[in-house]
């Protein structure tokens, strides 16, 4: 779906275009154990709960089920207007906004409502390539996202405070990806410079996750536990790597000793 979305940016999002998403969405027509409609609008009343069963928290109830098709064709009418001279990444903030309330599904809304934002941001750089994903940001922030728009929904028609943090959500998500991209450059270039240097294959696993996702202080005693070898091997390689300038030991001594990478 996303790939669609993403790569065929330039098609419009028709309705029988956003039946295809959510048919691929529910292939089984069903969304965990509970049979819905797919690929059609909903036909039934809608409210978006979260929480425990007996401890559910309404969060917002959309529009009447028989509105929703008269609703999604003013949508759609907008959302494939061209002449509306709108800046495009806040098209992308409103379009979300508006699929959502009106809610025009069983279930899947919230990630098509994220697919059509990753769509509209594309058609913004002229560009399929995708080196960041608001969809994924939203979703790590799913708590504040839900909040948001249940403020939003509920105020006198201002959604100002939604496409601020709509932009703030995009920003992180920039933020993000550039230090990604700069921790790839900085170890193909690590191994560019090492390339003939010998490094056993300890060692590699070792510095490849000191690059990718080593959380908290380098010791010898997660270099064994990682590496599945003996508490004096690691030391002997994190020595060896001190050696070659690629570790070196931080101020702290004894049982605290920790490394970091010299870059």
């Amino acid at each position: 779906m996303m790939l669609d979305a993403t790569q065929k940016y330039k098609n419009p999002p028709t309705e029988e275009r956003l039946w295809d998403w959510h048919a691929s969405l529910f292939p089984t027509g069903y969304s965990g154990m509970y049979k819905i409609e797919v690929a059609q609008y909903r036909t039934e009343e809608m409210q978006i709960v979260s929480g425990a069963m007996g401890k559910e928290k309404v969060h917002y109830e959309a529009v009447s089920a028989k509105d929703v098709k008269l609703e999604m064709d003013k949508f759609l009418l907008w959302l494939n207007n061209d002449k509306i001279l709108i800046d495009s990444v806040l098209k992308s903030a409103i379009a979300h906004f508006w699929f959502i309330i009106i809610h025009s599904f069983n279930d899947g809304n919230g990630r098509i409502a994220r697919v059509i934002s990753d769509m509209l941001l594309a058609r913004s750089e002229n560009s399929s390539e995708r080196f960041y994903s608001l969809s994924n940001q939203i979703f790590a922030e799913r708590n504040a996202y839900y909040e948001i728009l249940k403020k939003s929904q509920h105020s006198d028609g201002d959604i100002t405070e939604w496409l601020l943090w709509f932009l703030s959500c995009l920003k992180i998500a920039l933020q993000e990806t550039e230090t990604s991209m700069q921790n790839i450059l900085h170890k193909a270039e690590f191994w560019e410079k090492h390339k003939e240097t010998q490094i056993n294959e300890r060692q590699q696993l070792m510095l490849n996750k000191l690059f990718d996702d080593f959380f908290g202080k380098l010791t010898s005693s997660k270099w064994a536990k990682i590496t599945k070898c003996s508490t004096d091997t690691a030391l002997r390689d994190i020595k060896d790597l001190i050696e070659k300038r690629i570790l070196k030991q931080n101020e702290a001594g004894g049982r605290s000793a920790n490394y970091t990478l010299i870059l």
